[in-house]
Order: structure tokens, then C-alpha cells, then sequence
């Protein structure tokens, strides 16, 4: 993604984190398919896992069809290509087609994946930030780490789970018990915003307030 001349020029960066399946429900990726057409609507960009298939795949590709190969950055460790490209008679794993699903880098491994994934978010301008889509383990822990960064501080960007036919809702459930619990402070419980619909999640992240109860740590050594 082209470096800009000042931080008010940069447009917003959003990281999707999403499942390499398509999951039972039609709306799975028709809810994919609605937040690209609202990313291109916006200006946002996109970064994600850089897979192909399931809702990875039809995020990505709907954004290029729309905004060109330039919007999309997929960040994928090597180990995944191989694995995405199991079963396929090519021998070595093949460059992922960037006219199809943009820009992709590889990389050694899911820790540089994640750290990669993140640097294009907090560099990016106003509206930036994390979206989770459906997933499975994968995501879920992207997520959550995303949003434990945020409370320690690290970075102070938008985390927005994307609730399509109530999918995120245990993990929503989970959020309300542990601030009950007394394991998250109640001024902690909105680091992580709801949205049901493509629109709420742009909207989500434009007017993103940042946490109050964010731990006041200084990471800038680290």
C-alpha cells in the first residue's frame, strides 16, 4: 500500500479477520460481500489472512472486482499456501493471482503474520481498525487478541465483531459474564462493538471511542 504524505491523507486500513471455510449459511459470505461493497463505497482498504477460499476469498475477490488490486493486502505464511493448494495437481504451491485477490505477501509464520496484519492497521487514517467476520479457532483468537492489545494500550484502533444471524452472540454473552464476573472492568466492555449489518460496521468504526479503562502502558521499547 502506497505510503502517503501525512497522516490526515492516509485512507483507513481495516483488517478483516474471517474463516478460510464458507460456513453452512448463505449469509456468510453475502455478509462478505456487503462489507466489501461498503469498504469501496468508503475508501477502506483491506487486509486480511490472504487466503482464497471460503469467506477469506469472497471478501477479497468482491473488493478487487470493485476498488482494483490495489485495496486488497493478504498476509499469509508460506506453510498456508502450501495447505490452501492441497489436492491440486500444480506441484509446488503457485503465487496467489493478485488481479483476482490483490496484493499478497508471505511470510515465515503467524506471529509476523498477525504483527504485519496490525502495522497496516495502526498506520492507517481515521476509521482504521479490526473487523471479525464468522470463523472458527483462527479467528476468534485473532480477535481476541486484537482486543487485548487494545486494552493494554498497544494500539487504540476500532475492534467490531460483525454478528451475522447471531454468530458472535456466545462470545458477546461471554463479554457481559466476565464484566459481572468482575474479570473485565466495566469500562472495559466496549472495547468490543456489535454490528449486524456492513453499514453498522463502517459506521462502527468511524465513530470508535477508545476505552477510558485502557491500561496506560508504555510499549514504545517493545
Amino acid at each position: 500500500m502506497p505510503a502517503m504524505a501525512d497522516e490526515t491523507s492516509k485512507g483507513p486500513v481495516v483488517c478483516v479477520f474471517c474463516g478460510a471455510s464458507s460456513g453452512k449459511s448463505p449469509a456468510h459470505l453475502a455478509a462478505a460481500r456487503a462489507l466489501a461493497n461498503n469498504f469501496h463505497a468508503n475508501g477502506i482498504s483491506l487486509v486480511y489472512g490472504g487466503g482464497t477460499g471460503g469467506i477469506m476469498g469472497e471478501i477479497a475477490k468482491t473488493l478487487v472486482s470493485l476498488s482494483g488490486p490495489a485495496s486488497v493486502h493478504g498476509i499469509i505464511p508460506e506453510a498456508l499456501i502450501a495447505f490452501e493448494q492441497q489436492g491440486r495437481d500444480i506441484g509446488k504451491p503457485t503465487p496467489i493471482d493478485a488481479s483476482v485477490y490483490g496484493q499478497t505477501t508471505v511470510v515465515k509464520g503467524m506471529h509476523s503474520r498477525k504483527q504485519m496484519m496490525a502495522k497496516c492497521v495502526t498506520e492507517g487514517g481515521p476509521g482504521s481498525g479490526f473487523v471479525a467476520l464468522s470463523g472458527g479457532y483462527g479467528t476468534l483468537e485473532e480477535l481476541m487478541e486484537v482486543v487485548t492489545w487494545n486494552q493494554l494500550g498497544i494500539h487504540g484502533c476500532g475492534v467490531v465483531v460483525f454478528n451475522v444471524e447471531g454468530f458472535w452472540d456466545g462470545l458477546l454473552m461471554w463479554v457481559k459474564a466476565a464484566v459481572n464476573g468482575g474479570f473485565v472492568s466495566e469500562v472495559n466492555k466496549g472495547i468490543m462493538v456489535e454490528a449486524k449489518t456492513a453499514e453498522e460496521v463502517v459506521n462502527a468504526l468511524k465513530d470508535y471511542k477508545v476505552s477510558e479503562g485502557r491500561y496506560k502502558l508504555n510499549w514504545s521499547q517493545n
